[in-house]
């Protein structure tokens, strides 16, 4: 089995399964897509369900998702995971989309059935039940700052922070022209948050920190250990809550920051694991992935969230750039 698989492998099921004893027929689609972890969920939950079939990395180069799609579709694929840069694309090439992933203005989940493909979004869910999990508060009851929401996964938390009832949400990015668009975009939506865009190096920035309760990062700054952190000390106190969306590294430089500063943070494994546990119940209705998996190997959830973090040690989370 290869580590990566590229559209050309798409050409047969002869050659996309050759030397494996299970079909591919469940896949993650971006470019690059070798740092990718979710085959390492996806397998483990499809195995203990008992479910005949492999969950694969497939490289897909820009401009090529509707082709890869048919492909899969042709070759009797369930469906996929999509990852950047392709959930805009993505949301263009689905026949039918949910009403949440028209909403967030992004996909990245489709189910395959027929001539169809149906596009889901689990990322906005996923962090709903991460920050709550993490923290132990509703989401709706907090006032949320979003670091780096010009990307694709900042987009769809921010939308998501909207449509859960966030009282005061800030949008902060390297460029706020590339954001205006989303707050417009966001104020349509309902009238009873207040938006406020933000530039990194605007000096508002603190005072609009210390507003909010949650600071959230979705920015890729912090994957690699020379980043800096993309906050300045000074947005930072002790009450504030401060997720990361970035889980390898475990602890990013803003983390390290908060921590010091007395804030309570959590990385961005528990959202990778729910918002994966919600595209596998898209194609495998009535399914409970983490559950049944602890069960059956005897895992507490802290004893999966370990073994989740073992298995993507060498992997990281490409999180899409402001």
């Amino acid at each position: 089995m290869k580590e990566v698989y590229t559209v050309d492998d798409l050409a047969s099921r002869e050659l996309l399964d050759a030397g494996c004893d299970k079909p591919a027929r469940l896949a993650v689609i971006g470019c690059p897509i070798a740092h990718s972890a979710s085959p390492r969920m996806h397998q483990a939950a499809l195995d203990a369900y008992g479910i005949d079939c492999r969950y694969i990395r497939l490289e897909v180069p820009a401009g090529m998702v509707e082709h890869s799609f048919a492909r899969m579709r042709a070759l009797d694929f369930i469906g996929a995971n999509v990852t950047v840069p392709h959930k805009f694309d993505a949301l263009a090439c689905c026949d039918v989309l949910d009403p949440l992933a028209q909403a967030l203005g992004a996909v990245n989940t489709v189910r395959f059935g027929g001539n169809e493909t149906t596009g889901f979004n689990t990322d906005g869910p996923g962090f709903v039940a991460a920050v709550e999990n993490a923290f132990g508060v509703k989401l709706a009851d907090l006032k949320v700052l979003i670091v780096g929401a010009g990307g694709g996964a900042g987009q769809a938390i921010a939308t998501q922070c909207v449509l859960t009832g966030v009282r005061h949400l800030v949008l902060a990015n390297r460029t706020v022209e590339k954001i205006a668009v989303l707050g417009q975009r966001l104020r349509s939506l309902v009238d009873g948050t207040r938006i406020d865009l933000v530039g990194l190096g605007d000096a508002r920035l603190v005072e609009l920190s210390h507003e909010c309760d949650l600071i959230v990062n979705t920015s890729s700054l912090g994957l690699q250990p020379d980043d800096p952190c993309i906050l300045p000390e000074s947005c930072l106190q002790a009450r504030h809550l401060v997720y990361d969306t970035i889980y390898k590294p475990a602890v990013t430089p803003l983390m390290a920051l908060a921590t010091a500063k007395g804030c309570r943070t959590s990385n961005g494994l528990s959202m990778l694991l729910r918002q994966g546990a919600m595209a596998f119940q898209h194609w495998f209705p009535n399914t409970d992935p983490l559950g049944s998996f602890s069960q059956q190997h005897s895992f507490t959830k802290k004893g999966l969230r370990d073994y989740v973090e073992r298995s993507c040690a060498n992997t990281q989370q490409f999180v899409p750039s402001d």
